[in-house]
Protein backbone atom coordinates (compact mmCIF):
# COMPACT_ATOMS: atom_id res chain seq x y z
CA UNK A 1 0.00 0.00 0.00
CA UNK A 2 1.24 3.61 -0.57
CA UNK A 3 0.10 7.12 0.58
CA UNK A 4 0.91 9.79 -0.91
CA UNK A 5 1.41 12.80 1.18
CA UNK A 6 1.41 16.40 0.27
CA UNK A 7 3.43 19.20 1.78
CA UNK A 8 1.87 22.59 0.93
CA UNK A 9 4.33 25.01 2.85
CA UNK A 10 6.76 26.75 1.34
CA UNK A 11 9.30 25.60 3.56
CA UNK A 12 10.22 22.54 2.55
CA UNK A 13 11.47 21.36 5.76
CA UNK A 14 9.49 23.29 8.39
CA UNK A 15 6.75 22.92 10.90
CA UNK A 16 4.67 21.17 8.22
CA UNK A 17 6.78 19.22 7.15
CA UNK A 18 7.95 18.10 10.87
CA UNK A 19 4.50 16.93 11.62
CA UNK A 20 3.89 14.89 7.96
CA UNK A 21 7.40 13.13 9.00
CA UNK A 22 5.58 12.14 12.11
CA UNK A 23 3.14 10.26 9.93
CA UNK A 24 5.87 8.67 7.93
CA UNK A 25 7.43 7.48 10.51
CA UNK A 26 4.34 5.76 11.93
CA UNK A 27 3.22 4.42 8.14
CA UNK A 28 6.78 2.78 7.47
CA UNK A 29 6.54 0.23 10.93
CA UNK A 30 3.20 -0.25 9.36
CA UNK A 31 5.20 -1.52 6.09
CA UNK A 32 3.13 1.57 3.97
CA UNK A 33 5.07 2.92 1.72
CA UNK A 34 5.21 6.83 1.30
CA UNK A 35 5.99 9.69 -0.76
CA UNK A 36 6.30 13.57 0.56
CA UNK A 37 5.48 16.21 -2.40
CA UNK A 38 6.91 19.76 -1.75
CA UNK A 39 4.39 21.47 -3.89
CA UNK A 40 4.21 24.74 -1.68
CA UNK A 41 7.07 26.85 -2.91
CA UNK A 42 6.11 25.79 -6.73
CA UNK A 43 4.52 28.65 -9.46
CA UNK A 44 0.90 27.02 -9.26
CA UNK A 45 -1.47 29.22 -10.87
CA UNK A 46 -5.29 28.42 -10.32
CA UNK A 47 -8.18 26.59 -12.19
CA UNK A 48 -9.60 28.77 -14.93
CA UNK A 49 -12.86 26.72 -15.83
CA UNK A 50 -11.60 25.71 -19.16
CA UNK A 51 -13.19 21.92 -19.04
CA UNK A 52 -10.38 21.50 -21.33
CA UNK A 53 -9.09 18.04 -19.13
CA UNK A 54 -12.86 16.95 -20.17
CA UNK A 55 -12.12 16.28 -23.24
CA UNK A 56 -8.24 15.73 -22.39
CA UNK A 57 -8.05 13.91 -19.34
CA UNK A 58 -5.42 16.33 -17.83
CA UNK A 59 -4.76 20.15 -16.84
CA UNK A 60 -4.07 22.18 -20.02
CA UNK A 61 -1.79 23.77 -17.77
CA UNK A 62 1.49 21.52 -18.05
CA UNK A 63 3.18 21.43 -14.42
CA UNK A 64 3.93 19.58 -11.14
CA UNK A 65 -0.26 18.49 -11.52
CA UNK A 66 -0.38 16.51 -14.20
CA UNK A 67 3.28 15.13 -13.18
CA UNK A 68 1.41 14.11 -9.78
CA UNK A 69 -1.95 12.86 -11.06
CA UNK A 70 -0.61 9.45 -11.88
CA UNK A 71 0.98 9.22 -7.95
CA UNK A 72 -2.28 10.01 -7.07
CA UNK A 73 -4.35 7.46 -9.05
CA UNK A 74 -1.57 5.01 -8.37
CA UNK A 75 -2.08 5.67 -4.04
CA UNK A 76 -3.84 4.20 -1.62
CA UNK A 77 -4.28 7.39 0.82
CA UNK A 78 -3.67 10.60 0.19
CA UNK A 79 -2.72 13.66 3.30
CA UNK A 80 -2.56 16.86 2.49
CA UNK A 81 -0.45 19.08 5.02
CA UNK A 82 -0.85 23.12 5.30
CA UNK A 83 0.54 26.16 7.16
CA UNK A 84 -2.78 28.09 8.34
CA UNK A 85 -2.69 31.33 6.65
CA UNK A 86 -5.83 33.74 7.05
CA UNK A 87 -7.57 30.80 8.94
CA UNK A 88 -6.83 29.19 5.48
CA UNK A 89 -4.65 27.05 3.75
CA UNK A 90 -1.72 28.00 1.47
CA UNK A 91 -3.04 29.83 -1.68
CA UNK A 92 -0.49 27.88 -3.85
CA UNK A 93 -1.98 24.33 -2.37
CA UNK A 94 -5.45 25.26 -3.10
CA UNK A 95 -5.18 26.08 -6.92
CA UNK A 96 -3.27 22.49 -6.93
CA UNK A 97 -6.01 20.93 -4.92
CA UNK A 98 -8.20 22.64 -7.45
CA UNK A 99 -6.61 21.55 -10.73
CA UNK A 100 -5.43 17.70 -9.45
CA UNK A 101 -9.34 16.66 -8.33
CA UNK A 102 -11.05 18.09 -10.92
CA UNK A 103 -8.80 17.61 -13.70
CA UNK A 104 -8.35 13.74 -13.17
CA UNK A 105 -11.01 11.34 -14.46
CA UNK A 106 -9.99 8.64 -12.54
CA UNK A 107 -12.42 7.33 -9.81
CA UNK A 108 -11.22 8.46 -6.39
CA UNK A 109 -13.83 6.18 -4.31
CA UNK A 110 -12.39 4.48 -1.00
CA UNK A 111 -9.03 6.25 -1.58
CA UNK A 112 -8.31 7.40 2.41
CA UNK A 113 -8.16 10.96 2.97
CA UNK A 114 -6.44 12.97 5.51
CA UNK A 115 -5.67 16.67 6.79
CA UNK A 116 -3.05 18.25 8.58
CA UNK A 117 -3.09 21.86 9.56
CA UNK A 118 -0.33 23.74 10.94
CA UNK A 119 -0.66 27.16 13.11
CA UNK A 120 0.93 29.77 15.48
CA UNK A 121 -1.74 29.55 17.40
CA UNK A 122 -5.62 30.00 15.82
CA UNK A 123 -7.30 28.83 12.24
CA UNK A 124 -6.95 25.16 12.19
CA UNK A 125 -10.23 24.12 12.37
CA UNK A 126 -11.49 26.30 9.73
CA UNK A 127 -8.51 25.19 7.74
CA UNK A 128 -9.14 21.33 8.25
CA UNK A 129 -12.66 21.74 7.27
CA UNK A 130 -11.44 23.57 4.16
CA UNK A 131 -9.17 20.88 2.97
CA UNK A 132 -11.79 17.80 3.94
CA UNK A 133 -14.03 19.21 1.19
CA UNK A 134 -11.66 17.57 -1.51
CA UNK A 135 -12.21 13.95 -0.47
CA UNK A 136 -15.81 13.95 0.43
CA UNK A 137 -16.95 15.53 -2.84
CA UNK A 138 -15.11 12.46 -4.13
CA UNK A 139 -16.24 9.34 -2.36
CA UNK A 140 -13.14 9.16 -0.12
CA UNK A 141 -13.79 8.56 3.25
CA UNK A 142 -11.78 10.82 5.86
CA UNK A 143 -9.45 9.44 8.50
CA UNK A 144 -9.47 10.87 11.76
CA UNK A 145 -7.48 11.08 15.21
CA UNK A 146 -7.87 11.71 18.35
CA UNK A 147 -9.13 15.64 18.22
CA UNK A 148 -8.58 17.97 15.15
CA UNK A 149 -5.27 17.34 12.76
CA UNK A 150 -3.24 20.42 13.90
CA UNK A 151 0.12 20.93 15.10
CA UNK A 152 1.09 23.99 16.83
CA UNK A 153 4.26 26.45 15.91
CA UNK A 154 5.15 29.56 14.43
CA UNK A 155 9.29 29.69 13.87
CA UNK A 156 10.59 26.72 12.37
CA UNK A 157 11.17 23.61 14.34
CA UNK A 158 8.63 24.99 17.20
CA UNK A 159 6.82 21.63 16.27
CA UNK A 160 8.58 19.43 17.25
CA UNK A 161 7.67 20.74 20.62
CA UNK A 162 4.02 20.40 20.46
CA UNK A 163 3.69 16.84 22.11
CA UNK A 164 -0.32 16.46 22.05
CA UNK A 165 0.06 17.52 17.88
CA UNK A 166 2.88 15.45 17.21
CA UNK A 167 0.82 12.00 19.29
CA UNK A 168 -2.23 13.30 16.68
CA UNK A 169 -0.10 12.76 14.07
CA UNK A 170 0.62 9.31 15.24
CA UNK A 171 -2.68 8.46 16.11
CA UNK A 172 -3.95 9.52 12.49
CA UNK A 173 -1.40 7.68 10.55
CA UNK A 174 -2.40 4.19 12.79
CA UNK A 175 -6.22 5.33 11.97
CA UNK A 176 -5.52 5.83 8.39
CA UNK A 177 -3.44 2.58 8.21
CA UNK A 178 -6.42 0.61 10.03
CA UNK A 179 -8.83 2.12 7.76
CA UNK A 180 -6.98 1.62 4.07
CA UNK A 181 -6.82 -2.43 5.21
CA UNK A 182 -10.03 -2.61 5.80
CA UNK A 183 -11.14 -1.05 3.10
CA UNK A 184 -8.69 -3.26 0.90
CA UNK A 185 -10.36 -6.19 2.20
CA UNK A 186 -13.33 -5.07 1.77
CA UNK A 187 -12.71 -4.33 -2.24
CA UNK A 188 -12.32 -8.26 -2.16
CA UNK A 189 -14.63 -9.43 -0.69
CA UNK A 190 -17.40 -7.02 -1.72
CA UNK A 191 -16.48 -5.30 -4.35
CA UNK A 192 -16.71 -1.35 -4.56
CA UNK A 193 -20.11 0.48 -3.69
CA UNK A 194 -22.47 0.26 -6.91
CA UNK A 195 -22.31 4.14 -9.04
CA UNK A 196 -25.16 5.40 -10.01
CA UNK A 197 -24.86 7.70 -13.20
CA UNK A 198 -24.70 11.10 -11.72
CA UNK A 199 -27.85 13.24 -12.22
CA UNK A 200 -26.31 16.61 -12.65
CA UNK A 201 -28.80 19.84 -12.11
CA UNK A 202 -28.45 23.60 -12.67
CA UNK A 203 -30.61 25.30 -9.71
CA UNK A 204 -30.88 27.65 -12.51
CA UNK A 205 -32.50 27.17 -15.65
Amino acid sequence: MKVLMINGSPHKEGNTYIALKEMEQIFQKEGIETEILHIGNKAVRGCIGCRTCGEKGRCVFDDCVNEDAKKFEACDGLVIGTPVYYASANGTLISYLDRLFYSTPFDKTMKVGATVAVARRGGITATFDELNKYFTISGMPVASGQYWNGVHGQMSGEAAGDREGLQGMRTLARNMAFLMRSIELGKKQYGLPEKEPFDRMNFIR
